[in-house]
């Protein structure tokens, strides 16, 4: 017989932040946590195209949907961005870095402009929400954050020496993190995504997708769910002793 005091909603009550949340797999993290019964604050510089039908999900799931305007890379938009969602949600017991961006090119023709903008939008960013919500949660002396770095941080790939080096030092950064903070009762583990269908890589030429199709294992890309569902396991109590992590989302392709 069921538990009439049972809700099976996996973060029913909980509070989340997430960054780059209007679209792509940001977007998806959103859905899926509302579903789940989180208030949901997500960080980006415009609105999703979908906010209200979103606000209407966190109605309907017993949650709550806010958005808030920010530059992650920018030390005063971040600190004024998360010191308003603990402000209205009275604490935040998760937090996501998902926030990305690339600027492909081979290296000996890359500007210092693109660059610093990949390492800042990537892993700056991830320095500053981390730092803001870290000295939050080690006074709970709870809270899970969640660094979304990538496979081609583990592996590296040709024409992104930006990219690959600003996720890496997600990688590099957070294990570190994870270390300063557990014996306050925080965790932080990585997402490392492969190959996952977005904007971001809609822009692959057809040829090179076929390609980058044929090294992955199980025999299909990812799509923003998948990182979703995993990014659920990470500030859920279902990943109550891991930390220090990287969990691949890739279908194997970096195994």
């Amino acid at each position: 017989m069921a538990n009439p005091g049972y809700d099976s909603r996996l973060l029913a009550g909980r509070s989340v932040l997430v960054t780059g949340g209007s679209r792509g797999i940001g977007r998806a993290m959103v859905e899926r946590f509302l579903r789940e019964g989180a208030r949901v604050w997500y960080l980006s510089r415009n609105r999703a195209e979908d906010h209200h039908e979103l606000a209407l999900l966190a109605a309907e799931r017993g949650g709550a949907l806010a958005h808030h305007a920010c530059d992650v890379s920018n030390e005063v938009s971040v600190e004024a961005a998360v010191e308003k969602a603990i402000a209205e949600s009275g604490g935040l017991d998760a937090a996501v870095n998902n926030a990305g961006i690339t600027r492909d090119g081979l290296v000996f023709r890359m500007s210092l402009e693109d660059w610093n903008a990949v390492l800042g939008a990537n892993l700056t960013s991830v320095f500053l929400v981390s730092r803001a919500v870290a000295r939050h949660m080690i006074k709970r002396r709870a809270g899970s954050i969640v660094n979304v770095s990538s496979v081609v941080g583990l592996t590296g790939n040709g024409g992104q020496t930006n990219y690959a080096a600003s996720k890496a030092g997600v990688v590099g950064f957070s294990k570190s993190l994870a270390r300063e903070v557990a014996g306050r009762g925080v965790r932080v583990n990585v997402l490392a995504p492969g190959y996952i269908d977005t904007a971001m890589t809609e822009a692959i030429p057809e040829q090179a997708k076929e390609a980058l199709k044929s090294r992955i294992p199980l025999g299909r890309t990812g799509s923003p769910e998948d990182v979703a569902a995993a990014a659920l396991f990470l500030v859920s109590d279902l990943s109550a002793y891991v930390t220090g992590e990287v969990l691949k989302v890739d279908g194997g392709m970096a195994m």
